[in-house]
């Protein structure tokens, strides 16, 4: 058995227009948020998709709304899974995205977020920002895949063979599935965009990462 899974980065919302840290945590869409959840629709408006889901958060929530609105077919009822959730980053929700990094970072000798996963790798950036975490709250990296890993079983157990599946989910957790399971795609230079596709497919033993980070109207969907 194989399918098909389409994970969408929700449309921009506040949090990411000010630069703050945004895992369990929520804010509404922007108005260009709204726009890039609308392209998204276009992109995927000739996919017939025979499951969809979304985080438990509002953004993501929203961000389907109008991906389902501009679909060609008729879908079924959006399932939510808080499996799909972004990466929780505990006592620094809603903190400034630089000062956090570099909290995180300073005892490993970086500055930024982009030199850590460079320097280091995503995985170790979650320990790292645990380490620093006063209530322990941040998911370290074997929280966060015990709780992704429980998310394909649950699409492995609701799906069928041949499916076309949407997932909104969120930036890291896009970025940290594709470098997962396809760890020669460039995630460090450009996380995933706002509405942007990334393509799977999943059967029972391996995923398989088709493409990444797809945004364009001149692009594969």
């Amino acid at each position: 058995m194989s399918f098909t899974v389409y994970f969408v980065r929700h449309g921009q919302t506040m949090f990411n227009y000010f630069q703050r840290m945004q895992g369990w945590s929520d804010s509404p869409l922007t108005p260009r948020g709204i726009q890039d959840a609308k392209k998204a629709g276009q992109h995927l408006k000739a996919v017939k998709f025979a499951g969809v889901y979304h985080s438990d958060t509002t953004r993501t929530q929203r961000t389907c709304e109008q991906i389902i609105a501009a679909n060609q077919y008729s879908t079924p009822k959006p399932q939510t899974s808080m499996n799909f959730r972004e990466q929780g980053y505990g006592y620094f929700e809603g903190g400034d995205s630089g000062q956090t990094w570099l909290i995180a970072g300073a005892r490993h000798k970086t500055t930024t977020y982009q030199e850590l996963i460079s320097k280091y790798s995503i995985e170790e950036s979650r320990d790292f920002l645990k380490e620093v975490d006063p209530f322990q709250l941040a998911e370290n990296d074997q929280e966060f895949w015990q709780r992704l890993n429980a998310g394909f079983n649950i699409l492995r157990k609701n799906q069928t063979d041949g499916d076309q599946v949407l997932v909104v989910s969120h930036g890291t957790t896009i970025r940290s599935i594709v470098h997962h399971f396809a760890p020669e795609i460039d995630i460090i230079s450009q996380g995933p965009i706002n509405g942007s596709v990334t393509k799977l497919v999943i059967d029972n033993d391996q995923v398989k990462v088709l493409y990444y980070n797809h945004y364009l109207d001149n692009q594969e969907y």
